[in-house]
């Protein structure tokens, strides 16, 4: 939907987990050697200022990328943290800008943005990165227009806003086609984990549809926490099996994190 902007929830607790785990699926995918059309349907901005108007609204970085900044992050956290602190917290990157950081000279990046402002912003983001196409139009529809050429190794990521039912209707029906167009490409979803566990059947279609890493973690919810969520997953398809470790260490080292801080406060 086009009301949605990210920089009110970046660098959040889901943010955290997705892009903890996809910083190392990108580092995998990038040590694997292969050149890479890597190609994102959602991006956003790809860079938020977590000092600024939209992130303090709601402050929901505060229990995210800050409290880790702050505390002392989990190991398996250590290398997306520290590239985190690199920039600093008025230039956190999100997924186009980890991309752009792990995907060697050789990739070719398209980023797809349908809301006027962030596609904007995220025009503006990656500078003169000869690389990176930035296209204001639909990424399902856009996406599945696209090819891998040669020996490209195809990586796909997807991140939908989840603001409506429809959002899981559409990403059921997208996946298998995507799976089926690229057969050796690697799709890469963000899911969030719901209170009410509305993602639970979708999450086992997922899994159903062919071999991925699939790497969660919930934290404790407070009863008077109006949020929906609890929780936030990546589930990557035909992803290098190098990536299984490191992922799944990262969402158990999260969850007993997210679970000692609530015991402490």
């Amino acid at each position: 939907m086009l009301s949605y902007q990210h920089g009110y929830h970046a660098g959040n607790r889901a943010d955290v987990l997705k892009h903890a785990v996809l910083h190392a699926l990108l580092k995998e995918i990038a040590a694997a050697g292969k050149p890479v059309l890597y190609v994102e349907t959602h991006s956003g901005r790809g860079r938020y200022d977590l000092t600024g108007e939209q992130a303090r609204k709601g402050g929901e970085c505060d229990t995210g990328i800050i409290a880790l900044h702050q505390g002392k992050p989990p190991r398996p956290l250590k290398p997306w943290v520290s590239d985190v602190e690199a920039r600093g917290m008025k230039d956190y990157p999100g997924s186009p800008a980890l991309a752009q950081s792990l995907l060697p000279p050789s990739a070719r990046m398209i980023f797809f943005e349908k809301h006027p402002a962030e596609h904007a912003a995220l025009a503006k983001a990656v500078g003169n990165d000869p690389r990176v196409q930035v296209k204001h139009s639909d990424g399902y529809s856009g996406a599945l227009k696209l090819a891998p050429r040669g020996a490209e190794q195809m990586v796909c990521f997807v991140d939908p806003s989840y603001e409506t039912s429809r959002d899981i209707d559409a990403l059921a029906l997208w996946t298998p086609r995507a799976l089926k167009r690229w057969p050796n490409g690697i799709l890469i979803l963000w899911l969030p984990l719901f209170r009410d566990g509305r993602e639970t059947e979708f999450g086992e279609y997922l899994a159903s549809l062919d071999d991925c890493i699939i790497a969660g973690a919930r934290w404790p919810v407070d009863v008077d926490d109006e949020s929906a969520l609890e929780g936030s997953a990546i589930v990557a398809f035909r992803a290098p099996s190098s990536a299984s470790a490191p992922s799944h260490a990262i969402a158990s080292s999260l969850q007993s994190w997210w679970s000692a801080e609530a015991a402490r406060s």
